[in-house]
């Protein structure tokens, strides 16, 4: 009786490190209004931006599908994967240089627990992110998919987590924020040329067709075309999406081998 009553009490304080680096990742953020807007606002103003551009484009008599709604739909993952990324990779180096990582990494703190936190917090920032972008596409600029929006919202959520748990782990590489930056052409450019939004991965050159094989997003862009095609949730858009989880997950896990104490 005595250990049974006992057990959830030592198990409870186990969370309490995670939830409170999630608090702080989140109240740092919502003091942080500059930060704020770029999740928030900059990928539905661009969504906007290139709605503008799109708008008079004679649509092609072989493909009457309006050319905002091909392209739209898949930025809709590209871009919260490209802001996360850079916002994520830049906080967690500020974390560094401040000293709040290597004071954090004195304590008992589990390391997936740290990096759970801040995967969280940002994941929230980025599922608000997705939800907003996709409210500006489909309410206001009539962006248009065989599939229900609610799908392009879940998949743009997955794909932003992606780009926090890649932000966090290219950050552990970095000594600097300028260098936390210098990550970006390296890691998000690549994806994007090779993602299928240039040109169609099949067309790729063989060994480039390999290499964006082995790119979550491809995935997610892949995913995000099965819905603006398919009035049902597919089988492969569900393959997809497990696929840029798993790349999620083994990015916070690689995160976690990889993060160490440093002295300056």
């Amino acid at each position: 009786m005595t250990s049974t009553l006992e057990s959830p009490t030592r198990r409870s304080p186990t969370l309490r490190p995670y939830v409170a680096t999630t608090t702080r990742i989140l109240r740092q953020l919502r003091n942080d209004h500059r930060t704020v807007a770029m999740i928030l606002v900059v990928p539905a103003l661009l969504m906007t931006l290139l709605y503008f551009i799109y708008r008079d484009t004679p649509t092609n008599p072989l493909n009457p599908v309006p050319l905002f709604d091909r392209v739209g739909i898949s930025m809709l993952g590209i871009l919260p994967f490209i802001v996360m990324f850079l916002i994520t990779a830049i906080a967690m180096q500020r974390e560094r240089t401040s000293g709040t990582l290597e004071r954090l990494l004195t304590t008992p703190l589990a390391k997936l627990d740290l990096l759970g936190g801040y995967g969280t917090a940002f994941s929230l920032a980025a599922a608000a992110q997705a939800a907003v972008a996709c409210l500006v596409s489909f309410g206001l600029l009539g962006l248009d998919s065989a599939g229900n929006p609610g799908w392009v919202v879940l998949i743009a959520v997955v794909d932003a987590v992606c780009g926090v748990a890649l932000g966090l782990l290219a950050s552990a590489f970095a000594r600097t924020e300028f260098q936390a930056v210098q990550f970006m052409p390296v890691v998000v450019a690549p994806q994007i040329f090779l993602c299928g939004l240039l040109v169609p991965r099949g067309e790729l050159p063989g060994w480039l067709e390999a290499i964006s094989n082995v790119l979550p997003l491809s995935y997610a862009v892949d995913a995000l075309q099965q819905v603006s095609v398919q009035p049902n949730a597919t089988g492969a858009m569900w393959r997809d999406l497990a696929v840029v989880a798993g790349f999620a997950v083994v990015a916070l896990c690689l995160g976690a081998a990889t993060l160490r104490r440093r002295t300056p």
